[in-house]
């Protein structure tokens, strides 16, 4: 683990550089971030201004649900979003040859190598709003202590399931329309899951469970006997550790490197 730390101390202190060499872009991702999650609550306040409620949900419960996926939204942006697109690169151009190479594991260095300092700037924006709804919803003691591990928990699940997507680049090449889709995903795990009907909620929660990424934890710190959505997401979850690293091997003795 110590090992494991020292790179990501490096991965970071790289990106730091990098991103401090272009300070007016600096500056505005961090407004064109700001202004997502402003309009993103905005948005579900315009709603709530012509209804009282939506689904079982009032309009403090439901802007704590936006608030705990737009902190899920800052962290993956933060940590592992450039990484997709970086991933796709690799296997296209055979780069991904030397990362193989290197003494370290492979998937580490792929998916946590570049992290985003503009937007971990902006950290305390979206864990303010999510502790401001989460006492306009007076959240209980044990809720407020669940929270942080809920909230990462969501962000892992969510990772580990765009990691299992991301092994088809290796047959694709080509990924951008498959980076695409996975952002299509995400917005549907922006809304909770009651807000879809029928087959689309079948679908979404169980076939590709991107709907039980925020939805699950939400609804328990609302309601801890309301737990099966939490608990299939955990059982996702381990399933999906298992499936990448299945996925990842048969991935490698296809991968056609630059130098084949």
């Amino acid at each position: 683990m110590k090992k494991y730390l020292s790179v990501y101390q490096s991965f970071v202190s790289t990106c730091f550089s990098r991103s401090a060499s272009f300070r007016t872009h600096f500056l505005l991702v961090m407004i064109m971030d700001l202004l997502f999650y402003g309009i993103t609550l905005l948005s579900v306040e315009l709603i709530y201004q012509h209804v009282d409620q939506i689904g079982p949900w009032d309009r403090n419960q439901f802007l704590f649900f936006i608030a705990f996926m737009l902190t899920i939204d800052h962290l993956h942006m933060a940590l592992v979003s450039e990484n997709f697109w970086n991933f796709s690169a690799q296997i296209r151009l055979g780069t991904l040859d030397f990362e193989l190479l290197k003494p370290i594991n492979t998937l580490f260095i792929c998916f946590f190598r570049y992290v985003r300092l503009e937007t971990i700037m902006i950290t305390p924006a979206p864990w303010a709003a999510l502790i401001y709804f989460g006492i306009q919803t007076e959240l209980s003691l044990s809720s407020w202590i669940l929270l942080p591990f809920l909230v990462i928990f969501s962000l892992v699940f969510l990772v580990s399931l765009e990691i299992l997507m991301s092994m088809t680049m290796f047959i694709t090449v080509e990924s951008f329309a498959l980076n695409f889709l996975r952002m299509q995903l995400q917005q549907l795990a922006r809304w909770p899951y009651f807000i879809y009907q029928g087959l689309i909620r079948k679908l979404f929660t169980f076939l590709i469970p991107v709907l039980a990424v925020g939805s699950g934890p939400v609804f328990f710190l609302f309601n801890k006997n309301d737990f099966g959505l939490l608990i299939w997401g955990i059982v996702v979850t381990l399933l999906l550790w298992l499936a990448i690293g299945v996925s990842w091997r048969w991935a490698l003795r296809r991968y056609e490197s630059a130098s084949s």
